[in-house]
């Protein structure tokens, strides 16, 4: 299995490669990566003595779950130095800049020779891999320098590798781990089948994070201004909508919301942050709108309340959207799988998102209690959004996306004092 494993991962190296004469992620992703023993050797040369932590994050929505580790340990543990890694460019050209760690780079593609190289320049006395990273020759390097490898909000499924008969090999690399931190007892109960008994039912990190989010001052002032936060207007927010979303969306806000407004005499307004902001995918949004929607990027302060929907034109404001809300339509759900709930759900927001939510614990669990609505086709979206309207059936909905966060809060303070009292106490 070995060859094989080494064969793919050749193989995905050069097809990255070739990708990158088309794909300017593809391209990021090799130039990156180019030099890149040079450039990390400089970059630890002159770190003083002292504890050294290795994270790494596949991409963006990894580091999120791991950022709170890294700043509660930094808070606790100012002289730490922190390595900070990405598979993805979607990730690391986001955080490159991200202040709280003190080097952050692409991770080599996972060769034996790359894993070597990489552990004795960066000398890491302690590892954390968030959620899905399982890479053979890292993670073996770590323990035949028996450095502590840690795997933190993972979840599992039968169906995954690790529980078929023919996955020997990648069992292996799931027991080289120290600890495991898991999200849910389901996944606690499949790593503990495989006879691992060093495993945490500690909950998803992101929840902790969402909660800072939440907690964070912002000044949006066009923002207030949209949503005329002195007369209460009430707004949906759409948060990282695909076109099969907002096939669905566009015609509900332009026929069926000012109806459904004018009979029960109150003001909805609309913020559509789509996952995509290219200039074409804004158009195909601002098109049927007409002068209904102003883009983020053209709104003034004095003249952006004259305006019911307001499409967001940017990146990173997203998670800070969703505290003008009162309902929150979640995006991805009718392709591979929907974009985070948590961050509308912090608020307390009732959400609707299409059928591909089962991967996400929170969003079944919100499903099969009330505090989500799943989208099949345009006449559940306007059905639920109607039902809503009802102050009791909005309060029950919005109280179990609110109750979801304060029952399932903490799990990055239970990594961060494992971590602390283990290395650095």
């Amino acid at each position: 299995m070995l060859i094989v494993y080494n064969l793919g991962i050749r193989l995905y190296g050069l097809s990255i490669r070739l990708a990158a004469l088309f794909s300017d992620k593809a391209k990021k992703w090799v130039e990156g990566r180019r030099n890149w023993r040079h450039t990390v050797r400089a970059a630890v040369k002159e770190r003083e003595d002292g504890f050294c932590l290795w994270m790494h994050c596949a991409s963006l929505g990894e580091f999120e779950q791991g950022r709170p580790i890294i700043e509660g340990l930094r808070e606790k543990h100012p002289d730490i130095f922190i390595v900070l890694t990405f598979f993805s460019p979607s990730g690391y050209e986001i955080r490159k800049n991200y202040p709280k760690a003190d080097l952050i780079t692409y991770l080599p593609l996972d060769t034996a020779q790359n894993a070597r190289d990489f552990i004795a320049i960066v000398k890491p006395q302690a590892a954390i891999f968030v959620k899905y990273e399982f890479w053979h020759h890292f993670i073996r390097q770590l323990s035949l320098n028996d450095i502590p490898a840690y795997l933190i909000s993972a979840v599992f499924r039968k169906n995954q590798l690790f529980f078929k008969p023919y996955g020997g090999f990648f069992r292996r690399i799931l027991k080289r781990f120290d600890r495991i931190f898991v999200q849910n007892e389901s996944s606690y109960k499949l790593v503990e089948s495989l006879g691992i008994t060093k495993v945490v039912a500690s909950g998803d990190t992101r929840i902790d994070r969402v909660l800072a989010i939440s907690q964070e001052e912002k000044d949006l002032p066009i923002l207030d201004a949209f949503c005329e936060t002195d007369q209460q207007k009430k707004i949906l927010v759409v948060g990282s909508s695909w076109p099969p979303d907002e096939a669905i969306l566009l015609p509900f806000i332009k026929e069926q919301l000012p109806k459904l407004s004018a009979a029960k005499a109150e003001d909805w307004k609309v913020i559509i942050a789509p996952h995509d902001i290219s200039e074409k995918h804004v158009e195909q949004i601002m098109q049927p709108l007409g002068s209904l929607a102003i883009r983020y990027s053209e709104a003034k302060k004095e003249t952006v309340a004259d305006y019911q929907v307001l499409v967001i034109d940017n990146i990173g404001m997203l998670a800070f959207l969703y505290r003008y809300g009162q309902l929150a339509y979640i995006g991805g759900g009718f392709g591979v799988a929907i974009h985070n709930t948590l961050e509308a759900i912090v608020y307390g927001l009732p959400v609707f998102f299409g059928t591909k939510f089962t991967k996400f614990q929170e969003a079944v669990h919100l499903a099969e209690h009330g505090g989500a609505f799943v989208i099949e086709e345009a006449e559940d979206f306007k059905l639920y959004f109607e039902q809503l309207q009802d102050e009791q059936a909005y309060k029950a909905a919005a109280d179990t996306a609110r109750q979801y966060i304060l029952n399932n809060q903490g799990a990055s303070q239970q990594i961060i004092t494992f971590l602390s009292d283990r290395h650095l106490a």
